[in-house]
């Protein structure tokens, strides 16, 4: 997950830093037949492991990523608050507290998204007060309870399996 977040939060950058800098361009990867078209067996061992609920299901807390009120910086206050905002998101990743990031690739008021694996908004609102870019206040974020696939928690070892760069 960690290549996942750092891609998704490296065209963040451009976006929440208010640069007119396009995102990277996106390209996609040469299809491969698998291996196997067999459908694959519920695994109780992967479900508990992953917190599922009898559906596969589980809760965790989405968060907006929005336009904060203080976003004029030169490019080098900008990068350096990036970096640091880059570096909470990977720390995050890497405590199993933050399962998905990534910006939206367009120039609205919602800059990206972020899902907690917490149960609360009060933890999320914990962990999201350590992010640079909150504390400066180039972004702000709203957080929303969400029921989702347990297998999101699975995304940071498919990531790393379907990522042929780093950012």
């Amino acid at each position: 997950m960690k290549k996942l977040i750092l891609i998704g939060a490296g065209a963040l950058f451009f976006l929440a830093c208010g640069s007119n800098t396009p995102a990277p361009e996106v390209k996609t990867a040469e299809p491969v037949e698998p291996e196997t078209t067999e459908p694959l067996a519920y695994d109780s061992i992967k479900a508990y492991e992953y917190g599922a609920d009898d559906y596969g299901m589980k809760q965790y807390v989405m968060a907006f990523l929005k336009k904060g009120p203080n976003r004029d910086r030169d490019s080098a206050e900008s990068y350096n608050l990036q970096r640091a905002h880059l570096d909470n998101i990977t720390r995050l990743a890497d405590e199993g507290k933050l399962v998905l990031a990534g910006p939206f690739l367009n120039d609205g008021e919602i800059r990206g998204i972020y899902v907690f694996d917490v149960k609360t908004v009060e933890e999320a609102k914990a962990l999201t007060e350590t992010d640079p870019a909150i504390q400066a206040g180039s972004l702000e974020m709203e957080l929303i309870p969400w029921y989702g696939s347990a297998g999101l928690k699975g995304v940071y070892e498919l990531h790393h399996q379907i990522a042929k760069l780093e950012i």
